[in-house]
């Protein structure tokens, strides 16, 4: 049983995928750049817990999904709680990231783990070169330039691998569609919530003397963790996972862009030509049967075969 009635199910199937992750990418980076504007006032990882919490109150109040989580078996309960684990580690490692980095430089390092997790489904060589053109422009993004701020590109690729994770196990909540999708990864923000309160409800306490600052930390939640993911759960239900790693591509882009707009970070003719070339990825990227990887067991029922749900 779905929570959602049918009508919202229509709804949100009569937009194609590929809208939901442009939202999504928007609002991947959106709310971190506001939250780098906080760590004036806030440690990083106080901002952190403040945006993850806030989501898990949202999703609380919109979602209920304890009553959802009683429904689960024992396997399903340990695929919601990774994921939970892994959103309070990778948006720690994030923040901990952009408070040394430039929001680019953390999203296009951010996306070197699922362009290799895309590689896997690629099966033709207009997609392969699709694969390489997308490479070159993530290499002239990052720059390869370590020196400097040592943790803080430890912390990105700490942040890069898990995001990997949060693709293959955010497919595996998604698999039921859209609506099942959105509550269990409702029940794994709850999850984050408290597992990510060690290393940040510290931290985050002056902002609960401050409703300014509290109100800039939810907002922070609502346009990092409940947007996107929840756009992330539409389009991974009905997108391959290949074909999403791929479309990562666009994250970068959107880095420098919000980067420039909100945080004047501006960025070089270096930078311009590798968001040439992985736009140019994206665009050169055909979808097919071919593309589909062999994805992970579905939660409460078998995979679907090639051409079934998720061929987009």
């Amino acid at each position: 049983m779905k929570p959602s009635g049918s009508g919202a199910t229509a709804l949100t199937d009569r937009l194609p995928p590929h809208v939901y992750f442009l939202v999504s990418a928007v609002f991947h980076y959106l709310g971190p750049a506001f939250a780098v504007l906080l760590f004036a006032h806030l440690a990083p990882l106080g901002v952190a817990w403040l945006r993850i919490a806030s989501a898990g109150a949202v999703f609380a109040l919109w979602r209920r999904p304890w009553r959802y989580h009683r429904r689960l078996d024992n396997r399903e309960r340990w695929v919601v709680a990774g994921l939970g684990i892994v959103l309070a580690l990778m948006n720690a490692s994030f923040y901990l990231a952009i408070a040394r980095l430039p929001l680019a430089t953390v999203g296009a390092i951010e996306f070197l783990g699922p362009i290799g997790l895309a590689a896997v489904g690629f099966r033709s060589q207009r997609n392969l070169l699709a694969l390489a053109l997308a490479i070159a422009g993530v290499y002239l993004l990052t720059q390869l330039r370590f020196q400097g701020e040592a943790l803080g590109y430890l912390f990105a690729f700490l942040n890069c691998a898990l995001f990997v994770l949060y693709i293959v196990l955010g497919h595996r909540i998604a698999a039921e569609g859209g609506a099942e999708g959105i509550d269990r990864l409702g029940a794994a923000m709850l999850v984050a919530a408290i597992a990510a309160a060690p290393l940040g409800l510290a931290d985050a306490l002056p902002a609960f003397r401050d409703p300014t600052l509290l109100a800039a930390g939810i907002a922070v939640g609502l346009c990092s963790s409940v947007i996107p993911y929840v756009c992330d759960q539409l389009a991974m239900a009905r997108l391959p996972r290949a074909t999403f790693a791929l479309m990562l591509a666009l994250l970068p882009a959107t880095a420098c862009i919000i980067g420039l707009l909100v945080l004047h970070q501006a960025p070089t003719a270096r930078d311009r030509a590798g968001l040439g070339l992985v736009i140019a990825g994206v665009a050169l990227h055909r979808q097919g049967r071919r593309d589909l990887i062999p994805s992970l067991p579905s939660l409460t029922s078998p995979s679907p075969p090639e051409g079934g749900r998720g061929s987009g």
